[in-house]
């Protein structure tokens, strides 16, 4: 046991301090002991708690996957677009816009459309890959105009 000397002003108060901080000490442990305490509240706070961290995290990908559905179907619509505007391009602007797609975005779902005379535009719809049930109708739409060559030249 400590004393410590004029402690608040008062040259006992130190010593009469700290045996009573003594006593409820061994009083509280003796609690513990033969009631349990507060043992595996904390565990029980953080299991009512992770439902909702969860659920965060959950959104988390499903933003992350919609950014990338709609980089990939901006991707698409540029492929499909400068293909269908150039002269000397090789295949359809349908076929490259869907070869610029990853094959795990498109199997979701791939929409292509072309319209234009002397602007060509390529829309590209993707279908967003869902990880949260409920979320399944979510559609990336990204659009691409670009001045067609052919109708330049006369084709």
């Amino acid at each position: 046991m400590t004393t410590h000397p004029y402690r608040d002003g008062h040259r006992d108060l130190g010593r009469l301090q700290d045996q009573g901080q003594d006593r409820s000490q061994e009083r509280d442990q003796g609690q513990d002991r033969s009631q349990g305490g507060d043992r595996g509240q904390v565990a029980m706070e953080y299991l009512g708690f992770l439902p909702l961290l969860l659920l965060v995290a959950m959104a988390a990908i499903q933003l992350g996957l919609a950014a990338y559905a709609a980089s990939q179907a901006g991707t698409a619509s540029r492929a499909g677009a400068r293909t269908a505007a150039s002269v000397d391009a090789r295949g359809s602007g349908q076929t490259n816009a869907r070869d610029a797609v990853s094959d795990w975005v498109e199997e979701g779902g791939f929409r292509y459309r072309q319209r234009g005379g002397q602007d060509i535009t390529v829309t590209v719809r993707v279908k967003v890959p869902s990880v949260v049930p409920g979320l399944d109708d979510w559609w990336a739409e990204r659009s691409t105009t670009m001045p067609n060559e052919k109708s330049r030249i006369g084709f």
